[in-house]
C-alpha cells in the first residue's frame, strides 16, 4: 500500500571509508541537505558524535542524524572505535530556498488565539514535546518509509507566512489535501506514542515513535483508528483525513522529527506519482 519503500530501506551503500585503529566502513545514506535525514552504519560497539553530541547507535551499528530547516552549511561527524580512537569527517549540508508569502488584512482572531485558548494550546504542545523527547532503542525506521496518504500537495516543508506583518513559524511538514475519510497510514513501523482526539490547533492527532528519536505526526484527522502503545506496521491504517482543529479544508498535515529537529517528509519518500 502506498508504494515507495524508498532508498532508505536499508541496503545502505558504503559512501565513506574511515581509517582508524581497526579499519571500518562508515556508511551514510540520505539527503545531506536542510531538512534531510541520514541513516548511517558503523561497526558494532563504535560510538558516533554529531557536533560533539553523542548519537544513539544500535547494537549492529545503525544510527540517525538529521538537519533542520536552517541547518549550517557544514557539520562535524566523529566516529570513535573500540580502542577509543576518533576519526573526524566534515559533512557539507546543501542550502535550500523556501517560499515566503504575505497575507494582510486578516481579523486579529484569525492570527492570534484568544487568551482563554492559550492554556489548552500550551497543554497540547507539552504533550507533543514529550513524545519528541523519546529515545527508544528499537530501530523501527529500518522498514523504510512510504507516503501516509495520497492527494494534492497543498503545503510544503519550510514555507513561511507573514500574517498582518507578523512572521509565523515555518511550516514543519507537508499538507496533503484529499476528501474527508481518505485513509491515513503509518509511514513506517513504530509504536503509537500519542492518540489524542481533542487538540485545539491540530484536532485529532496521532504520533508514532519509530526509534532513535525519530517520530512522525499526523494531524487534522477525521477519525483515529489506533490507540496509544499500539505497534503498527508500515502501511497500517491509523485514521482518516479530516479538518479538525484549526484547518480550513480537509487535509493531512504530516510531519517528521528527529527529537526537536524538524525534517522534510518529502525527502524520505520521493515522488507521489504512481503511489496507490
Amino acid at each position: 500500500m502506498r508504494g515507495n519503500s524508498s532508498a532508505y530501506c536499508i541496503a545502505l551503500a558504503a559512501s565513506l571509508l574511515l581509517a582508524s585503529g581497526n579499519s571500518t566502513a562508515l556508511q551514510l545514506n540520505g539527503a545531506r541537505t536542510q531538512g534531510g535525514l541520514v541513516i548511517g552504519r558503523v561497526a558494532p560497539r563504535e560510538r558516533v558524535f554529531l557536533d560533539s553530541r553523542e548519537v544513539r547507535v544500535s547494537p549492529d551499528g545503525v544510527f540517525l542524524i538529521g538537519f533542520g530547516r536552517d541547518a549550517p552549511s557544514e557539520v562535524k561527524l566523529l566516529v570513535q572505535n573500540r580502542d577509543g580512537v576518533r576519526v573526524e569527517k566534515r559533512l557539507s549540508i546543501s542550502k535550500r530556498s523556501y517560499k515566503v508569502s504575505h497575507v494582510n488584512g486578516l481579523p486579529e482572531s484569525k492570527v492570534t488565539p484568544k487568551p482563554s485558548d492559550m492554556k489548552k494550546i500550551r497543554e497540547d504542545n507539552a504533550k507533543i514535546a514529550r513524545v519528541r523527547k523519546l529515545d527508544s532503542a528499537e530501530a523501527h525506521f529500518m522498514t523504510g518509509f512510504i507516503w501516509p496518504a495520497t492527494g494534492r500537495i497543498s503545503g510544503v516543508f519550510g514555507s513561511q507566512r507573514i500574517l498582518n506583518g507578523e512572521p509565523r513559524r515555518p511550516h514543519n511538514g507537508i499538507d496533503i489535501a484529499a476528501p474527508r475519510g481518505t485513509p491515513v497510514v503509518a509511514m513506517a513501523e513504530g509504536q503509537v506514542a500519542l492518540a489524542n482526539s481533542d487538540m485545539f490547533l491540530t484536532g485529532k492527532t496521532v504520533m508514532i515513535n519509530h526509534g532513535h528519536g525519530l517520530t512522525s505526526i499526523y494531524i487534522h484527522m477525521d477519525r483515529i483508528t489506533v490507540k496509544r502503545a499500539d505497534l503498527v506496521s508500515r502501511g497500517h491504517q491509523i485514521g482518516a483525513i479530516g479538518m479538525t482543529g484549526r484547518a480550513t479544508g480537509p487535509h493531512l498535515h504530516w510531519g517528521v522529527s528527529l527529537f526537536n529537529t524538524k525534517l522534510d517528509p518529502a525527502l524520505l519518500v520521493g515522488s507521489m506519482e504512481g503511489v496507490n
